[in-house]
């Protein structure tokens, strides 16, 4: 069916960058909302940013200005670049997608899903 994948942590310094990409799997049509969300230890999992297909943006205040998501929405993929990362943005980031249309292999016609997680990319910031 429909999977997605995070790419992209990993340790960075205070003040630097990260950029994370997530890709889809699956005969997909259409992806109504791609976010992300990120579970820091001991806290909820929180919405950092998101994007709809017409590119419109959703931010955290506690990332505005140092956060951009975009996505592609021919190749399904959404990307969070991050710049002047601070160690309280360190936590697990997880790709959201929301309300998707996709097929189903040797059927006809689309199904829908109405949520799907990837399984998360471990962002660490410290010096």
């Amino acid at each position: 069916q429909v999977q997605l994948v995070e790419f992209g942590g990993g340790l960075v310094q205070p003040g630097g960058s990260l950029r994370l990409s997530c890709a889809t799997s699956g005969s997909i049509f259409s992806i109504t909302v791609m976010a992300w969300y990120r579970q820091a230890p001991g806290k909820e999992r929180e919405l950092v940013a998101s994007v709809d297909r017409g590119d419109s943006t959703y931010y955290a205040d506690s990332v505005k200005g140092r956060f951009t998501t975009s996505r592609d929405n021919a190749r399904h993929t959404v990307f969070l670049q991050m710049n002047s990362l601070k160690p309280e943005d360190t936590a697990v980031y997880y790709c959201n997608a929301q309300d998707i249309i996709y097929s189903n292999p040797g059927r006809s016609g689309y199904s829908q899903i109405a949520q799907v997680w990837g399984q998360g990319t471990l962002v660490t910031v410290s010096s």
